[in-house]
């Protein structure tokens, strides 16, 4: 297959292990691209040894040639980004206007969207989204508001962008006073340390949709990273319990701004069991024994906040939903775990009742908080697998796992992790050979 451009997505509830196949596959791009989300996203790749902990700086950023591109749909922070690029230079890795654009268009995250999210959280008590308050929603909020909204391209403009933010903040003022009883932000200040970040970051800011969209035509091969995962999308996912940008690749023409038949070959992520940060509907979740095992095996540590995740069986008939919503062309199967004493069987749910109903298709507006699962059990194996390299490596029990999960899903396994580095990968039944 001639494979062009490729999209890497997430199909659970995010941290599915993104990072390292867009690592795998950006080798072979000229560009990788992020359309969504902000730094409430954390892409971990392993390289050497060596773990980097990505968060806005796209994970292309680590191959030499590869200019990697932060879209207009990105919520983007500038003081992380900027601490993020600092980091990466300290470990040696280049990090200039060569190998990084930035989009004039992408909307910032400014410090009072920080705080209005921290307020919100608590004052919700037990009815909590679960955000990591790093500002993303209420930045995509005011850049529905339009009035209220700064756009990357702002900072390069000190004496407009310092009276428009005054006007800002004193109506932020005002309302997070009368919400939260929140001490007043300075303008001023805030202003000045914006402006030093668009300065510095001045060279890097650009048109980039311009810039993708005539490498569409060139022919050059992009590789859209997406953030998050589908089940997380604020349109198709299980809201409210939402992230607040399209993640799926329905989001890339409008997150990139290139055309939907650029989005090319699309691969979609999946650990071999699921798992979830902060609130919000889990069918399959395990509160016991069993998820403390797949959390400490599977190192289910949030990459942003640290959280421990809630951990849980194979959900084949959200996975499939997620896989649909994409137009995925093949799975890419991540954390391929063996057992232990604790786990002697891994289920994977093919259905959910409710009401005595069986319910084979996804959708979200069921109660899922109210759905039973219906399984099927798959013994485990206690090989070892970290050493694996080509399918015929896997026990044959990890064998018929992945070949049930390629019927359920009704796409191919193509890519199969058994460790974080680099070469821990498979290939089975893949179109991306030699891409990775």
């Amino acid at each position: 297959m001639d494979v062009k451009n490729v999209t890497v997505v997430g199909l659970q509830w995010g941290d599915e292990g993104k990072g390292k196949v867009v690592d795998a596959l950006g080798r072979t791009c000229r560009y990788v691209a992020r359309y969504c989300g902000g730094a409430n996203a954390g892409h971990s790749v392993n390289v050497r040894g060596e773990k980097f902990a990505l968060h806005l700086i796209p994970c292309g950023i680590l191959h030499p040639g590869v200019v990697n591109i932060v879209g207009n749909g990105v919520a983007f922070d500038p003081a992380v980004a900027w601490e993020e690029i600092e980091g990466l230079r300290q470990r040696g890795v280049k990090v200039d206007e060569t190998n990084l654009l930035l989009s004039a268009s992408a909307h910032v995250v400014m410090p009072y969207h920080k705080l209005q999210d921290s307020l919100s959280e608590q004052s919700l008590g037990q009815a909590k989204i679960g955000t990591t308050a790093r500002g993303i929603g209420p930045c995509y909020a005011d850049k529905a508001c339009r009035s209220t909204a700064i756009r990357l391209g702002d900072l390069t403009r000190p004496d407009e962008f310092r009276a428009h933010l005054r006007i800002i903040v004193e109506n932020k003022n005002r309302l997070l006073s009368a919400l939260h009883n929140a001490a007043p932000l300075d303008s001023e200040k805030i202003a000045d340390e914006y402006i030093e970040f668009g300065r510095r970051m001045s060279k890097m800011i650009c048109d980039t949709g311009s810039i993708l969209r005539k490498a569409c035509k060139a022919g050059e091969r992009i590789l859209f990273e997406g953030g998050q995962g589908s089940m997380l999308d604020v349109d198709h996912g299980t809201y409210p319990y939402v992230t607040s940008s399209s993640v799926t690749a329905c989001g890339i023409p409008a997150g990139a701004g290139v055309a939907p038949k650029n989005v090319g070959y699309v691969v979609g992520v999946a650990k071999s069991y699921a798992s979830r940060v902060g609130s919000g509907p889990f069918p399959t979740e395990q509160d016991n024994e069993i998820g403390n095992a797949i959390r400490r095996r599977g190192k289910e540590f949030g990459t942003t906040t640290g959280r421990p995740r809630r951990c849980g069986w194979f959900d084949a008939v959200a996975l499939r939903y997620a896989a649909d919503m994409s137009g995925v062309d093949e799975i890419a199967l991540t954390v391929l775990m063996d057992g232990d004493d604790t786990i002697e069987t891994f289920r994977i749910c093919t259905a959910y009742e409710l009401d005595g109903r069986r319910i084979d298709e996804y959708d979200p507006s069921l109660p899922l908080d109210k759905v039973k699962c219906v399984y099927e059990d798959w013994p485990a194996w206690k090989t070892p697998i970290a050493s694996a390299r080509k399918f015929e490596d896997l026990p044959s029990e990890a064998r018929a796992y992945i070949d049930r999960i390629e019927q359920l899903l009704g796409r191919p396994v193509g890519v199969i992790s058994v460790g974080p580095p680099r070469d821990a990968t498979l290939l089975h039944h893949s179109a991306l050979k030699g891409f990775i």
